[in-house]
């Protein structure tokens, strides 16, 4: 029988991509809460369920950014510029 081992499909590797990409967004979702939370901010249910239902990373790295100068949890959407903080790519990605 012949090893193929070494082949790695294109679907495959897209699902692979997908997961790590849901990982992600469900990680800097759980981050922002956390940052809310200790910083004593109030979240409430509509909040805490748009930050953790969203799937796009750069917008839950923006919130993330914003989670640790805001006021109120609600201020996290807001379309403000991030003045000196700059929502960068990480080198780990």
């Amino acid at each position: 029988m012949a090893d193929l081992s070494f082949y790695v499909s294109p679907l495959s590797e897209e699902i692979r991509e997908e997961g790590r990409a849901q990982g992600r967004a469900e990680g800097y979702a759980e981050d922002i809460l956390i940052v809310l939370r200790v910083r004593g901010l109030d979240v409430a249910h509509t909040t805490r369920e748009k930050i953790t239902a969203c799937r796009d990373p750069e917008l839950l790295r923006r919130w993330l950014l914003r989670s640790a100068r805001v006021t109120t949890a609600e201020a996290i959407f807001s379309e403000q510029p991030l003045g000196r903080y700059v929502a960068r790519r990480s080198p780990m990605q």
